[in-house]
């Protein structure tokens, strides 16, 4: 459909997964996941039913992330190890600082996307709030130009490891530590175009300088700011948040503000990891809308 069509909007559920992981159960605000051959558990605030699996396999895990003391983690577990996705390699980490390892798995349809789009001709590709960089390399090797805009400096670090790892040293990345709306600004000046745009923004969060960041107030503003990077040839744009009080539908409504007029395909839904028991069930872990040329 056309993006600004009064028609309703296409919602879909999204499932993602990665090479190596496994979402093996979650229930009680926890997952049980396998990364390679780590098995941890972590916090998860929308998985609010029970557990498929008994406490047997739960006590299985090697590693738990308990909110306020860190990872504890079992004897023999490594504290960093590779997980491989297609020729991507991604270092993964048990910090002393987040529950996070370093990548998403749920991520990977907007990866499938960006080499698709890439496969299509390339072109610049901006990728805002890209923490340790999957989507920035999936656009590398899929031929794009790939900007990685993040203001951490322990992430934008984290992701040049993982483009080592790939073998992707010579692919055209550019790393840049920076506030995200500040830089858009800044390529807006310098008259700097994109054919694809990226961003997963944080409910909140502070950059290099010290501002805030609140993204259901800025959120909009940056979207205006980055419409106006976009090229005559723009093929992709895609918008996540984790943000447990919004919707796909509000995301929906921002970017049919964003296009209307261009044409293209919008569509809207959840990122969603499938587990390996409860009959099939589907761990719901974000929102996405993405926008498509053609």
């Amino acid at each position: 459909m056309k993006a600004g069509a009064a028609e309703a909007p296409s919602i879909r559920t999204a499932l993602g997964g990665m090479d190596g992981y496994s979402l093996v159960d979650s229930g009680n605000r926890f997952k049980l996941e396998r990364f390679g051959d780590v098995t941890v558990i972590r916090g998860e605030p929308k998985a609010w039913w029970k557990p498929a699996l008994g406490e047997k396999e739960w006590d299985r895990a090697q590693a738990i992330h308990e909110e306020g003391r860190g990872w504890r983690v079992a004897k023999g577990c490594p504290r960093e190890w590779t997980l491989a996705e297609g020729e991507l390699r991604f270092r993964l980490r048990l910090s002393d600082t987040s529950k996070h390892l370093g990548v998403f798995p749920e991520q990977s349809p907007h990866w499938r996307a960006i080499r698709e789009a890439g496969a299509a001709g390339g072109g610049r590709l901006l990728n805002l709030f890209g923490y340790t960089g999957a989507a920035t390399l999936a656009a590398a090797a899929a031929g794009w130009e790939a900007t990685h805009v993040d203001a951490s400096k322990p992430a934008i670090a984290w992701g040049r490891e993982n483009q080592a790892a790939s073998g992707l040293g010579g692919k055209p990345v550019r790393w840049v530590l920076e506030d995200a709306v500040k830089y858009v600004r800044r390529e807006i000046r310098r008259g700097s175009r994109y054919e694809a745009v990226v961003l997963d923004p944080p409910a909140f969060g502070r950059g290099p300088g010290g501002g805030v960041w609140k993204v259901e107030h800025h959120l909009p503003e940056l979207l205006d700011l980055c419409g106006q990077l976009l090229s005559r040839e723009a093929r992709l744009f895609i918008l996540t948040t984790y943000n447990i009080e919004a919707s796909s539908l509000m995301l929906h409504n921002l970017l049919s503000d964003l296009f209307r007029g261009r044409g293209g395909r919008l569509e809207a839904g959840e990122l969603a990891l499938r587990h390996e028991a409860g009959e099939g069930r589907l761990l719901p872990l974000s929102i996405y809308a993405a926008w498509r040329a053609g």
